[in-house]
């Protein structure tokens, strides 16, 4: 695969991103606290990554496929970070934990509720001693609420939030989404309450606490499904790939492969009509509309299905995007991340990693023009900068790195 950039890894390298100046302890494993925490290393914050010394996150040990001994589940959400291998169980680990904690602005967490209040580090005792730090927890469930103790995985997330009854064909079973959709939406929206904690930080001087769920960021995805079960009392169906209140809006099987086809409104589908040699079903007055043709959307598929067989998917997509109707290919995800769009974007780089050499990862989605964000270093290797964390940062001496390792209450990476 070709991509447009190549990122020399080079830690030492100040950020110019607007999160610049953010320190983050990252607590979090998995995917949605590292997908978020990712979102604001690649906005300049420090990231340090705190992981057990034995352990790691646990996707360190999630695969095939591996990359000399790395997952790339775990490569996928991790890069711009620091790892701090650290076992805070023990009395010495605690304490350095604490004393970083002291120097951190933010401190993400994704363990079920009352894991850490057990253990004295959670929101209430930490803000405590910390008022100003911005403390986001993200969980299944979230902190309040009868579930609020339960756990939870991503597809249970997507089954429990409804957004599984609406997707898969309409005679078939339901089907969770191709990626972890709970999880990643979680993340977001963590990012989100963070950056929004810091404005008012801005102004009160006070952190807070940012309290984030799956099944909550899953409910708020369901937007105009939701709506049409509010409006009516009746839950949705699901439907395939076609869309409850706009038609044509599905795919339709060309000469040579199947193209998905979305008329937003009456104007592209009087384009289509022409493009598509149908005159006579754009003079048709149930089809006039886009509720007449929701309406009439069985025989309107019929009409489309057998147009469209006539010439093939690339035929089609040349001729309809030139008339400005929307419409494109099913692709694998390896088309889609060799598209000259996607990699004018910047959506694939390559960053140098130390065993790996160079490795391809996504690009930054959020386009900035006078801070942008950057794929600056690859994912860390396990404890890969707990020597030089404890050193520059809490002021340890090499000596006393040592003995902690030794006891393991830390783990440092030997190179």
């Amino acid at each position: 695969m070709k991509t447009t950039s190549e990122v020399v890894s080079n830690g030492s390298d100040p950020s110019t991103g607007p999160l610049s100046g953010v320190t983050i302890l990252d607590l979090t494993r998995v995917l949605s606290g590292p997908y978020c925490t990712m979102l604001a290393a690649d906005m300049g914050a420090r990231v340090i990554k705190i992981e057990h010394p034995r352990r790691g996150d646990d996707t360190r040990a999630w695969g095939p496929p591996f990359l000399e001994g790395e997952s790339s589940y775990y490569l996928s959400v991790n890069r711009n970070k620091e790892s701090v291998a650290l076992d805070y169980t023990t009395p010495d680990g605690r304490a350095v934990l604490d004393a970083l904690i002291a120097r951190a602005d933010v401190l993400a967490e994704n363990f079920r509720p009352g894991t850490l209040d057990d253990r004295g580090l959670g929101y209430g005792a930490v803000s405590e001693k910390h008022p100003g730090l911005i403390y986001v927890s993200i969980s299944s469930f979230g902190h309040t609420g009868p579930r609020r103790e339960e756990a939870g995985y991503d597809a249970v997330i997507q089954a429990e939030g409804g957004l599984m009854s609406v997707t898969g064909a309409r005679d078939g079973p339901a089907v969770r989404l191709g990626v972890a959709i709970a999880d990643i939406a979680a993340g977001m929206f963590a990012f989100q309450g963070m950056l929004l904690a810091m404005i008012a930080k801005g102004r009160t001087g006070k952190g807070q606490h940012v309290d984030i769920s799956l099944l909550d960021s899953c409910a708020a995805l369901l937007t105009y499904q939701a709506g049409r079960y509010l409006a009516t009392g009746v839950s949705p169906n699901r439907l395939g790939n076609k869309h409850a209140a706009i038609a044509p809006y599905n795919t339709f099987a060309t000469a040579d492969g199947v193209l998905v086809l979305a008329v937003g409104n009456d104007d592209q589908f009087q384009r289509f009509c022409v493009v598509a040699g149908l005159p006579q079903v754009g003079a048709d007055a149930r089809f006039a509309t886009n509720t007449g043709r929701v309406e009439h959307i069985d025989a309107l598929e019929l009409i489309v299905n057998r147009a469209l067989a006539t010439d093939t998917a690339a035929g089609w997509a040349t001729r309809l995007r030139e008339a400005g109707v929307s419409c494109g290919a099913v692709r694998s995800v390896g088309e889609a991340l060799e598209d000259p769009q996607i990699l004018a974007r910047a959506m694939v780089e390559s960053v140098v990693h130390p065993t790996i050499g160079p490795l391809q990862v996504l690009g930054v989605p959020v386009k900035l023009s006078e801070t942008p964000g950057a794929v600056r270093t690859p994912p860390p290797r396990l404890g890969e900068h707990t020597a030089s964390v404890l050193e520059s940062d809490l002021g340890y001496a090499p000596e006393r790195i040592a003995a902690l390792a030794a006891s393991g209450a830390v783990g440092v990476l030997r190179t």
